[in-house]
């Protein structure tokens, strides 16, 4: 089994398409949590970013304000090739609010400016709103319904996606290196996604292992539960005895490791086999051991909300869903197509 491209879930996709051909066919926009509150040092501005980067549109944002690039802060990053929507946060204490021809920013349309009483913080949202275009699609309307109504009944493995990985899986390797000391990475970011790398490489390979074996979405002795809306944990010493009832109902969701220091949160049946599916991996376990990592969990279920799918044309699917933070359209969309 790959880690970078786990099994699906419900067998072969339905057929190759286009994806993403323009920017317009991949919309997000941002889930704030809560509502800015009117008032406060703290400017929080609503932009739709087209074909544009994040942390380019920070930059640029500081340098026309004459911030520090520190000033500013966002909720995580948005797709480039795409049209976004996602909140800026600006800390400007005793300052006016910008208008909109102050941020005046190539492939920036300035769509609210509100004050609030605190920054943003990465991760301050509840999730992502997406609409999809897919392109070229050669399977029947049935066939998309059907497979697209079994995802969401039953979700899907929340895998990370490829972009996790990086360009043709690469960061994974890269991480390797840097490990065995063949290469220095000094960058703090850079640092930051090649420990992610190798984390996600490993949860993934545990859910694909639950996948092949049919244990994905069933309970087994000594599994840690989760929520899909935050990351309270419920730990087997903790277990109330409907959990295997909750987990059916949506409720509450089975989780796998994102490795780190410590003994697995994991116990008894699931704790040997996580252990025995990352053993595979001995060098990325001892190098993730020079970290500072804490031993963590991530819920293996992924559900599109909101879920709607509708037909712009005999060859055009349109799908409208919402997903929890830190979750991948990508991930969803591998059950239904092949996207390249």
């Amino acid at each position: 089994m790959n880690p970078i491209d786990p099994p699906r879930l419900l067998g072969p996709s339905l057929g190759s398409v286009i994806f993403k051909s323009q920017p317009e066919d991949f919309e997000v926009e941002e889930l704030l949590r809560f509502e800015p509150s009117g008032e406060g040092e703290h400017c929080l501005v609503w932009l739709e970013k087209r074909h544009r980067n994040t942390n380019d549109v920070a930059s640029e944002l500081a340098t026309k304000l004459g911030l520090r690039k520190r000033l500013i802060s966002h909720c995580g990053l948005k797709d480039k090739e795409a049209v976004t929507r996602q909140w800026f946060s600006l800390h400007l204490p005793g300052k006016p609010s910008p208008s909109a021809e102050d941020l005046t920013v190539e492939g920036v349309r300035v769509l609210r400016i509100v004050r609030h009483l605190r920054k943003l913080h990465r991760g301050a949202h509840d999730g992502n709103r997406f609409w999809i275009r897919l392109r070229g699609c050669e399977f029947s309307k049935e066939a998309a319904a059907a497979r697209w109504q079994q995802m969401i009944d039953r979700g899907v493995p929340n895998y990370f996606g490829t972009q996790r990985f990086g360009r043709d899986g690469g960061n994974v390797p890269q991480t390797l290196r840097w490990f065995k000391d063949e290469i220095q990475v000094r960058d703090r970011m850079l640092r930051g996604i090649l420990l992610s790398a190798a984390r996600s490489y490993l949860f993934n390979a545990c859910v694909g292992h639950r996948v092949l074996d049919g244990t994905w979405d069933t309970p087994l002795s000594g599994d840690v539960f989760g929520f899909a809306d935050n990351r309270s944990l419920v730990l087997p010493h903790n277990l109330h005895g409907d959990e295997a009832d909750r987990v059916r109902q949506g409720a509450l969701e089975l989780t796998a490791p994102l490795w780190g220091e410590g003994e697995l949160q994991s116990q008894a049946a699931v704790k040997a086999m996580e252990e025995q599916v990352v053993a595979a991996y001995p060098e990325l376990l001892a190098g993730l051991a020079q970290f500072n990592l804490r031993q963590e969990r991530r819920v293996m279920r992924l559900r599109p909300l909101s879920a709607e799918l509708t037909w712009e044309s005999d060859s055009t699917l349109v799908l409208r869903f919402d997903l929890p933070k830190g979750t991948y359209a990508t991930t969803l969309l591998r059950e239904l197509v092949d996207i390249g």
